[in-house]
């Protein structure tokens, strides 16, 4: 099927039915610090299932406002909660999950791609960047089903640019954001008017796009504060 979005929409049954293997060498290397390899999974699509074009994870952090923020602590505080490779294991993990208007503040979701830590350290992500969108308490579930159906379903068109996405609860605002490989301006600009559709965001919304060169220079600069978030 070419449209996985649509398929995305409409399919809410199937069991989780995810094979866990030792990783290889080369998957390991892909973690941001061979010596701090993540063991992936070895997700794959049971058999009758809609596989994804790509295998992803699923990553949980919290952390206490006013704390300093470093790679290191940040590296220890994300866990991932689950991996899959098919429309049927997204579903089965995602039904079971707590909305993120539901989550205390200082929570956040990152589906990344299985293989891409989410930090801007890691070697998919640190030449590229984020659009950032800030939103009102209320909204967080629904745009960030919206994000991740969207990216699921392949519908922003720019290969393999697209590392994952965040939604991150702070206590006077939520932010979702979605990441990418370069800071290429066509690739950028493309992946800006996609956000912008199937969000069905105002034209009058503020979106930003920060390089994570730069966010982790502020982030050196601003550790104790609550504004910087991965």
């Amino acid at each position: 099927m070419n449209n996985k979005f649509d398929m995305l929409k409409d399919d809410d049954s199937g069991e989780d039915k995810e094979e866990t293997e030792p990783t290889t060498n080369k998957e390991q290397q892909q973690s941001t610090d061979p010596s701090k390899a993540v063991v992936w999974p070895k997700v794959k699509a049971g058999q009758g299932e809609h596989p994804l074009q790509y295998t992803y994870s699923l990553w949980f952090s919290r952390r206490t406002p006013g704390n300093k923020t470093s790679s290191v602590n940040y590296e220890q505080n994300i866990k991932i909660i689950g991996s899959f490779a098919s429309v049927e294991q997204f579903w089965a993990l995602y039904s079971h999950l707590a909305r993120p208007c539901e989550l205390t503040s200082s929570s956040d979701y990152h589906l990344f791609k299985q293989g891409i830590k989410p930090m801007w350290e890691d070697e998919a992500n640190k030449r590229g960047g984020k659009w950032i969108v800030r939103l009102r308490k209320g909204l967080a579930s629904r745009l960030w089903e919206n994000l991740i159906l969207a990216m699921l379903g392949e519908q922003f068109m720019v290969g393999e640019e697209i590392c994952g996405a965040v939604v991150s609860i702070r206590f006077a605002e939520d932010i979702i954001s979605i990441w990418n490989r370069t800071g290429d301006q066509h690739i950028t600009t493309r992946i800006r008017d996609t956000l912008r559709r199937v969000l069905n965001l105002p034209p009058n919304t503020i979106m930003e796009y920060k390089t994570h060169t730069d966010s982790i220079k502020d982030n050196s600069s601003f550790r104790n504060t609550d504004v910087f978030m991965r």
